[in-house]
């Protein structure tokens, strides 16, 4: 199979006016599509639940950006079995065939770029580079990851010896929990998502509950490509019941998991506990929370630093792993690092992100605006901390 070079998805431009008319575009197409109801996918056939996850617009609590139906322990063992079937034909599809179904994804999410970018912009408050950005990421996964199985496909024995055959193969492991994060909902989700599929295992990836429109809507993209039911199944739902089912059920092979600390944790115990009926040792690939810091030494370019550290701290709201919670600055440099710094924040443009030069949004949900007020009170600052050295 044929493919170019891997290179970078470029991001789109919106100081360009064009660019920005498509954008706006995009927004008001998908406002067109705000509280449609999505169902469970579970083996490719659609269900619909009890109970229900609404997911709102951060900026506007009060508008409704989707409903989702709440999977909950008793959709465990289908998604479970659904998976496991398709895994049985999946695992033995060409290689070629898998990654192509990543390169036709590709070009999917790529042409409706601003919609991606829309969503995310609406429901979990990413201004337009932002949104961008992630949309890029989510890209260049399924375009690096496909260009990944292929190489590993071709792999040769490191050694030979006189009077043997030997041959190199990686083969599939089996049925993943995927349980992604809401502040890059777009490119971890598809990350974990294509990297299980394109290697011949099959998912079931519950995507967070602050986030699961995002996650609906590449599935979409999925299934327009040609992905075979039961390989991806769809189930938004709570971690305390789905989420920990899933981790728990003996058939799982493994999880991949971005988030908190506390929960990445939870899931690392459950999963190291063995299960009646449960053949192996469980695989977990956890990606938790950081604290991030940068360092300013007296011959710095200043300017750069200034723009380092705005960028690291604030951009989307310091929702991230790797946003800057702490700066070291040499005494030498530090008054007029800390009056720059001071300048260049004041100049953050604050609002709802829908409007081209807002720079910082909302916080994701109330529950996380009243624990940002909770560290405020406590005297624990919820920004960046500086220490002269």
């Amino acid at each position: 199979m044929a493919v170019r070079p891997f290179s970078n998805e470029p991001p789109i431009d919106f100081t360009k006016e064009a660019n920005a008319l498509l954008m706006r575009a995009a927004i008001e197409k998908v406002r067109g599509e705000l509280g449609r109801e999505y169902d469970l996918v579970i083996g490719g056939k659609r269900s619909r639940t009890s109970q229900k996850i609404k997911s709102l617009n951060p900026a506007r609590p009060a508008e409704v950006v989707a409903v989702h139906q709440k999977a909950g322990i008793e959709h465990v063992e289908p998604a479970m079995q659904a998976a496991l079937a398709a895994f049985e034909s999946w695992k033995n599809v060409a290689v070629e065939e898998r990654a192509g179904l990543l390169l036709r994804t590709a070009e999917i999410v790529r042409k409706r770029k601003p919609e991606f970018n829309a969503w995310m912009v609406l429901e979990v408050g990413k201004n337009w580079d932002e949104a961008e950005a992630d949309t890029c990421e989510a890209i260049d996964f399924l375009e690096f990851y496909a260009r990944l199985a292929l190489h590993m496909a071709e792999a040769k024995p490191a050694v030979q010896l006189p009077g043997e055959r030997d041959a190199l193969r990686y083969i599939a492991l089996g049925v993943g929990a995927v349980i992604p994060p809401w502040n890059f909902p777009l490119a971890i989700m598809c990350g974990m998502t294509v990297a299980s599929v394109v290697c011949g295992n099959t998912v079931v990836l519950k995507p967070s509950s602050d986030s699961p429109t995002i996650a609906a809507k590449f599935f979409e993209a999925l299934e327009e490509a040609g992905l075979p039911p039961g390989v991806v199944n769809f189930c938004p739902g709570s971690g305390a019941t789905f989420g920990n089912g899933l981790v728990e059920h003996p058939k799982t092979r493994f999880i991949a998991f971005t988030g908190s600390r506390d929960v990445g944790l939870d899931i690392n115990v459950r999963a190291a506990q063995h299960r009646p009926g449960q053949l192996w040792i469980k695989r977990t690939i956890l990606e938790m929370g950081g604290k991030d810091s940068i360092v300013v030494d007296a011959d710095t370019n200043i300017d750069a630093a200034v723009e380092g550290v705005t960028v690291s701290a604030f951009g989307f709201q310091g929702q991230k792993c790797s946003a800057c919670s702490r700066v070291y600055v040499s005494k030498a440099v530090r008054d007029e690092f800390v009056r720059r710094l001071v300048e260049k924040t004041k100049q953050i443009k604050i609002g709802n992100p829908l409007n081209r030069d807002v720079y910082l949004g909302p916080v994701i949900s109330e529950d996380d605006l009243q624990r940002q007020r909770v560290r405020q009170a406590g005297n624990v600052s919820a920004g960046t901390r500086f220490h002269a050295e």
